[in-house]
């Protein structure tokens, strides 16, 4: 059986991100044969066109992660009812030059983490409307909004409650059938 990988994108740059807990609980999840890394984006350039032709060389080594993966997994907290800059920025990176799209055709899913009690429900959804422009497909069931994180990790960063862990085993479940779809033709 082929081995799939997975780029993994974390939203929040927070050391104690609930995020990136969740994004390594979700590692831990993955069936045998898919294989995820987080990508790091915290030390990306802005965007700026005028950087084409000469891009950094973290833009190009971003574009050759997100083209090597089989699929892709955003973990997204919510600024101010969206995706934090530095995911955006990600995404932008990823998408240029014009007609180079690096993020196009590679199944998705979002998972947005709160302390919150709405789970991240604009993040997810402006997170989505980016990721169709950039044809990406994300997978639309079952929509993954974690509330009340600050309730959901030990000290050592583990999820311990069982009723996220077993969605978020569901979560995976569907998203390795998602992929598998998207990748099988």
């Amino acid at each position: 059986m082929k081995n799939t990988t997975i780029a993994i994108f974390v939203g929040s740059l927070r050391k104690g991100s609930y995020n990136l807990k969740a994004a390594k609980a979700v590692l831990e999840m993955l069936p045998e044969n898919l294989t995820g890394e987080i990508i790091p984006i915290g030390d990306l350039p802005f965007f700026n066109e005028d950087l084409e032709g000469s891009e950094p060389e973290s833009w190009l080594q971003l574009r050759q992660k997100i083209k090597a993966a089989d699929g892709l997994l955003f973990f997204t907290p919510e600024y101010n009812r969206s995706v934090p800059a530095v995911l955006k920025n990600a995404l932008d990176v990823g998408s240029r030059p014009y007609g180079q799209n690096s993020w196009a055709g590679k199944p998705a899913a979002i998972v947005s983490v709160t302390i919150g009690t709405v789970g991240a429900f604009g993040a997810n959804h402006h997170l989505r409307q980016s990721l169709v422009f950039v044809d990406v497909p994300v997978m639309a069931q079952p929509e993954a909004y974690i509330s009340n994180a600050g309730n959901l990790f030990n000290e050592e960063g583990k999820l311990t409650n069982e009723s996220t862990q077993e969605f978020l085993q569901l979560f995976v479940n569907k998203f390795a059938q998602w992929v598998k779809v998207h990748t099988s033709h």
